[in-house]
């Protein structure tokens, strides 16, 4: 990469009363969130229902341990962006990282999914802390104007974090995985190009861009005005966004002298002017050293590798230019980061070992400051401890909760309710959707892998049938797989060892070979017509019969993906996010707003109700294991509006609380300990993972053998959340009094 990057020069003209490069980072944010929850929807079920077939535990703990590195690269990542690169250099080099994550996502290998998911945590460390500074500073120090333009931003996160799964995650679970994370990479170069891009191309591709996803958003649910209801909102919600963007824009974009290098001379220099040639006996020592650790003490070992890779690099450093330094250890890190998500025990440990340690500092800075400056860290440390245990189990909305919704929730939408009166009659072209789970139809009693076998073997059914095949004959081959696939299912014996599932080309191929007609086939041809086309069909079976085991079943209803209800939360945010801003407000001025104490512990009750609910649900479930979509979403209603009592102060506090000579290492602690919560939410995600039955492929147990155990785990959550809520509402007049709102920060010690 270049050390004289250009960008395009912005000018200082506002618009809403805002900076106009403030919208560019808004859509830059914005799709790289996209990319980022885009595939974060389909991270679980692609570990688990993909080709790497993992069993929960596995999934539940790469998931864990994916997320909590996420969260504690940015502390690295910020500081090479303060002290060497600028933001500049940091956002469009994580963005790369990141876009290259996505893409390699797109291939089934084992290796190439490690890989992948390095790239991607080490891109999001140079990508997200650095956005965010960027948007700092716009502003001129004291700008009463900061923290409104804080919230414009925080609108881009949310509009972003909630079209990916209406998108990513439904195209990535209808029509293949690899679309879902080639979507995502998409987004994550969208952003990148709109930040690199001159102002006027910047412009065309916000507005380009907008359009086409809107557009996409409402052509893939048209017909289906339940999930309009859903996507139309956030359709429209992009479209203004977009238009504000391109006429703020007009005006100048991102003003020159943000986010530059402040010396970009230090970039050519060495890394480590002080260590240099006059310490090679040492570098030779270390050198030997490590070949000792390697072969003779831990030979063959992950962590010997760690060591090689790390141990070479600092040989290295010394002799390196400052900008090759960074990106020769970004390629280190890379490898580092996949060999940690394989052994996940690794990671635990030296998160453990980081974040322990920062307490241990902070701790013993506290015991040495005034009265004042102790006490105040004493605040944040209690807070941050209460603030690690909600995102803990917050973050079970990606993995546990993500996996209870696709097994035991009621996702089809409309239709009607076989009833006893239906028993005996005939069904002709029946869909398998999750309307299946648990119940026996012909023949076959129903779970989670054998209803996604049957729809991944419709869509291959129709992607491999002849090109010049009509609807009706296509259709035809969709039902002689489906028919196939029931007939083995229902006799488990048959079919030859090695063979689980019947060949989809073998059914294709019995109409390969009859008459055609080319006069009806040009409609069919394209790629993406097709895949609309299994999208419809799924596994559809003929004249099925009735029985009372299908009674309750929900029939001509349409199925609503699991990842989509990821978008739950973000889009709660974008409609209570600033009535919520209001209330506080109004509170403020009657001197009744709730001090941050209390906010924390709003957060954490609300968070414990939100797991009751889901608790209720599995307590009121059908006799088949299936539970009302409503508890889900009560249920998320209130992790968000928790969510937004807790998050927006903690940042907040933590700049307000911290002495001004440590308020960036407190900064960094604060993101260890969120780190630290996703590799927990991990381990109690890990209590939820089901008994995977079977031999070789794992099969999913029945919806009434999941139910109770997902609901055992919410219930204790909900305890948990709702029992710290109220420990800390009862520390919060303490709480209240270390703060020292009305006194300076250096207030002597009496």
């Amino acid at each position: 990469m270049s050390t004289d990057l250009t960008l395009p020069q912005g000018s200082t003209s506002t618009r809403l009363g805002h900076p106009s490069g403030l919208f560019l980072l808004f859509f830059v944010e914005m799709w790289e969130r996209f990319s980022y929850y885009g595939m974060r929807a389909l991270l679980v079920f692609y570990m688990t229902k993909g080709f790497l077939k993992l069993d929960d535990a596995s999934a539940y703990a790469i998931y864990g341990a994916y997320t909590a590195l996420v969260y504690a690269t940015p502390f690295l990542g910020g500081m090479l962006a303060d002290r060497l690169l600028g933001t500049r250099r940091a956002v469009i080099l994580g963005g790369m990282l990141m876009a290259a994550g996505h893409l390699l996502m797109t291939f089934e290998d084992k290796t190439a999914f490690s890989v992948a998911l390095a790239l991607l945590i080490c891109g999001n460390g140079f990508f997200k802390p650095n956005i965010s500074t960027m948007v700092g500073g716009l502003y001129p120090q004291g700008s009463p104007l900061r923290d409104s333009g804080f919230t414009i931003f925080y609108m881009g996160i949310n509009l972003g974090a909630a079209m990916s799964p209406l998108i990513c995650g439904y195209v990535g679970e209808t029509f293949g995985w690899h679309y879902g994370f080639g979507l995502a990479t998409i987004g994550m170069l969208t952003g990148l190009m709109t930040f690199v891009a001159d102002r006027k191309l910047s412009q065309i591709l916000i507005l380009l861009t907008a359009i086409a996803t809107s557009g996409s958003m409402v052509w893939f649910h048209y017909g289906d005005p339940m999930q309009l209801m859903v996507n139309a909102p956030v359709g429209i919600a992009l479209l203004v966004a977009a238009f504000i963007a391109v006429a703020a824009l007009a005006g100048g974009g991102l003003p020159a002298h943000v986010g530059l290098a402040r010396d970009p001379a230090r970039l050519a220099a060495l890394a480590v002017p002080k260590l240099h040639a006059q310490l090679v006996p040492f570098y030779l020592a270390v050198i030997a050293a490590i070949m000792l650790i390697q072969h003779v003490i831990m030979p063959h070992t992950q962590g010997a590798v760690i060591l090689m890779l790390v141990g070479g690099f600092v040989v290295l450093l010394p002799w390196l230019r400052a900008d090759v330094a960074v990106y020769l250890g970004t390629a280190v890190a890379v490898p580092v980061a996949a060999i940690l998500l394989e052994n996940t025990g690794l990671a635990g440990v030296l998160l453990g070992v980081f974040g322990g340690g920062a307490l241990v500092m902070m701790i013993a800075d506290a015991f040495q400051a005034e009265r004042v400056e102790r006490e105040r860290m004493y605040v944040v440390l209690i807070l941050m401890f209460f603030s690690m245990l909600f995102w803990a189990f917050f973050e079970q909305a990606g993995s546990s909760v993500n996996n209870f919704t696709d097994r035991n929730v009621d996702r089809i939408i409309g239709g009607r309710r076989l009833t006893s009166t239906d028993v005996g009659q005939t069904l002709e072209r029946l869909p398998v959707t999750s309307a299946f789970l648990g119940r026996t139809v012909a023949g076959v009693t129903w779970n989670r892998t054998m209803v996604d076998r049957a729809q991944s073997i419709a869509r291959e059914t129709v992607m491999s049938a002849p090109a010049n095949a009509t609807r009706d004959e296509i259709t035809s081959l969709v039902n002689s797989a489906s028919l196939k696939l029931i007939d083995q299912l229902a006799k488990p014996a048959e079919p030859a060892a090695g063979d689980p599932v019947p060949d989809a080309d073998d059914a294709s191929n019995q109409k390969a070979t009859e008459p055609t007609h080319d006069d009806k086939s040009a409609g069919w041809n394209d790629h993406l017509q097709r895949a609309m086309l299994a999208k419809e069909l799924h596994a559809t079976l003929q004249s099925v019969t009735v029985t009372e085991d299908m009674v309750g079943m929900k029939v001509d209803g349409r199925e609503v993906k699991a990842s989509i209800f990821q978008a739950t939360n973000p889009i709660t945010i974008l409609l209570l996010g600033l009535p919520l801003t209001m209330i506080w407000t109004f509170l403020a001025r009657r001197r009744l707003e709730p001090n941050t104490a209390i906010k924390f512990s709003l957060g954490l009750l609300q968070l414990g109700l939100g797991f009751g609910a889901f608790w209720l649900g599995t307590k009121t479930c059908s006799s088949h294991g299936i539970v009302g979509v409503g508890w889900l979403l009560i249920g998320y209603m209130l992790h968000t509006t928790g969510e937004l009592c807790l998050s927006p102060v903690g940042l907040s506090m933590v700049t307000r609380l911290s002495p001004v000579r440590m308020v960036s290492t407190v900064m960094g602690a604060w993101f260890l300990a969120t780190a630290f919560s996703n590799y927990l939410a991990g381990l109690i995600a890990m209590l939820t993972g089901v008994g995977h039955e079977g031999g070789g492929e794992s099969t999913i147990p029945l919806p009434l053998k999941t139910v109770h155990v997902y609901g055992d785990v919410f219930w204790q959550i909900a305890i948990a959340g709702t029992v710290s809520g109220v420990l800390l509402l009862i520390l919060s007049p303490i709480l209240v009094r270390w703060m020292h709102e009305d006194e300076p920060a250096d207030t002597p010690n009496h």
